[in-house]
């Protein structure tokens, strides 16, 4: 990990603006295409949320403001991205995962799988490991929205991308899933979430 030079940054300005505001984070939510990557789950028999939260990863991990933190008055630039996702248990109640990233799929499962056995077979809220050099994301698999609030802690200076993927639905032949993505506007502006989507689409398009 290193730290961004902030006076001789581009966006100085941007960032001590939209630091002093109450809250300064934005949310957006888009569609993306997962008709690929659908039918590679199903064929490999491996999870469907397992293989896009991967290329999800990969897709943040290739934006260089994804990997911005604010710590104190400081910016930190981790070096990779992993992610803390929600895990539901059978009696419905859930723990935060955190699942370090590799571009190697089947270790990647491989960590998730740790982790899920881990978060069912306690009652832990929080992983016994955790850095800012992750996103939170969730999967509401209930429903196909069109928006999407996360909630707030307070903290303005919070800046961990939070993600969350519903429910798919089949549009024109295509298979469709709506992603909310909530940012700190201090670090990431639209255009960043904009190369995140085209990415992310990206890598689900060269799934199978």
């Amino acid at each position: 990990m290193k730290y961004l030079d902030i006076e001789n940054w581009n966006r100085k300005e941007l960032y001590n603006h939209f630091r002093t505001l109450e809250d300064p984070s934005f949310g957006i939510v888009a569609n993306v295409n997962v008709t690929k990557a659908l039918r590679f789950s199903k064929n490999k028999k491996v999870s469907f949320f397992v293989l896009y939260l991967h290329n999800c990863l990969k897709a943040l991990n290739s934006v260089e403001n994804f990997k911005y933190r604010i710590e104190e008055d400081k910016i930190a630039i981790y070096d990779v991205i992993n992610a803390s996702a929600t895990i539901a248990r059978p009696d419905t109640t859930f723990g935060f995962s955190y699942i370090e990233f590799t571009e190697d799929f089947e270790e990647f499962n491989r960590r998730f799988q740790e982790e899920k056995k881990r978060i069912i077979n306690s009652t832990n809220l929080f992983p016994p490991k955790y850095s800012l050099g992750c996103i939170h994301c969730s999967a509401l698999p209930w429903l196909h929205f069109t928006g999407h609030k996360e909630p707030i802690s307070g903290n303005k200076d919070n800046s961990v991308p939070q993600l969350a993927f519903g429910k798919v639905k089949e549009e024109s032949g295509k298979q469709i899933m709506p992603v909310a993505i909530t940012v700190n506007h201090a670090l990431v502006d639209g255009y960043h979430v904009g190369l995140f989507f085209e990415e992310f689409q990206n890598q689900l398009d060269k799934i199978g």
